[in-house]
């Protein structure tokens, strides 16, 4: 693809955290041109009036799905919650390209999506073709994928520590805890109760123990590693009150004859071509503050007091690299664009 070729796109749920996020993102990205936002809630309405932060863009009015005309288009984001999403995806014409950032298509398994999202999948057919969107992890397959499913953000932040690790032969499979925290962003944009500042400001609070949907979005991809289906990983969820930002805490068993030093060289090299991963240098410690507003992810690995095992520490912005900018990035290699492209903001501190 020519460097400068505007790429028309719809965005479908662009009334919601990551669906704004994307177009924030895509208003820098030279080869974007946002052909259509679609929020059925606020159709008709001025993205100014629903986001007065990406007001003056001259970005068109919200509308309802029925007002796109298909064939001025040619890729499409997708922000929907899940259940709804596979159904208004697969009505999109075949030559249409399309990221997913709800969780239909993340599990491969049909009978493991209607066991943990509640419902049948109705769309089989794409789900057998969706590629998993850890751009890190699949880069060669995005580049020919047609619907990409774009990683939960806490299976993006998890499984970014945890798949070098067990490629590299450094760790075990069994007995891996991520103990994970995530800003209330990570909740969506309707109300909750959960997220209301009297509930979740001044506190810390687990939620979703031992039953999170994303625990098996993190035991496909590891099992995909390890080539085996019997994963089980000890995942629990915290809401920290903070808008942005997510930080997990993996503990895990080095395998035998495996130190931490080990593990930290195992990592750096895996991550050393890619743009967006940093593995620090020992000793040094991550913070949601490093990454906030930036696609990047910092990586850290500890020796444990208890022998035999080590601690990785992965943080993220969970609406940018761990959603909209990686939505993005796996955009650019879908298009054969440079991955970064779009994506160089640098993290706002404090």
């Amino acid at each position: 693809m020519t460097k400068n070729k505007k790429i028309n796109i719809a965005v479908i749920g662009a009334s919601g955290y990551t669906g704004s996020d994307l177009v924030r993102l895509g208003l820098r990205h030279p080869n974007i041109t946002f052909q259509y936002l679609v929020a059925k809630t606020h159709a008709g309405k001025s993205v100014e009036a629903v986001f007065p932060h990406l007001g003056g863009y001259g970005l068109p009015d919200m509308v309802d799905l029925s007002a796109v005309e298909w064939d001025k288009v040619d890729a499409v984001f997708c922000g929907l919650p899940h259940a709804t999403a596979h159904e208004i995806i697969a009505t999109i014409p075949e030559r249409i390209k399309v990221i997913d950032m709800s969780a239909d298509f993340r599990l491969r398994d049909p009978k493991a999506y209607a066991q943990w999202y509640g419902g049948t999948h109705n769309a089989t057919d794409l789900l057998k073709t969706a590629v998993y969107g850890l751009s890190e992890h699949y880069r060669e397959q995005l580049k020919t994928a047609r619907l990409v499913a774009c990683p939960g953000c806490y299976p993006t932040a998890a499984l970014m520590a945890l798949l070098p690790a067990l490629k590299s032969g450094c760790i075990q499979a069994e007995d891996i805890i991520i103990d994970a925290k995530s800003g209330v962003s990570g909740a969506g944009r309707a109300p909750k109760q959960m997220t209301l500042a009297a509930e979740a400001g001044e506190g810390l609070s687990p939620y979703a123990v031992t039953k999170h949907r994303h625990a098996p979005e993190i035991e496909q991809e590891l099992g995909v590693v390890a080539g085996r289906d019997d994963i089980i990983v000890n995942f629990t969820p915290h809401l920290v009150p903070m808008t942005r930002g997510e930080l997990v805490t993996c503990y895990v068993k080095l395998a035998e004859g495996k130190s931490a030093d080990d593990l930290r060289t195992a990592m750096g090299g895996f991550y050393a071509d890619k743009p967006f991963v940093r593995v620090l240098e020992q000793g040094a410690i991550p913070s949601t503050q490093h990454v906030r507003g930036s696609n990047n992810c910092l990586i850290t690995v500890f020796a444990d007091r208890i022998k035999g095992r080590a601690i990785i520490i992965s943080t993220l912005d969970n609406l940018v690299k761990g959603s909209a900018g990686q939505a993005l990035q796996n955009f650019n290699l879908m298009f054969g664009l440079a991955e970064t492209t779009g994506l160089q903001q640098v993290a706002m501190f404090p």
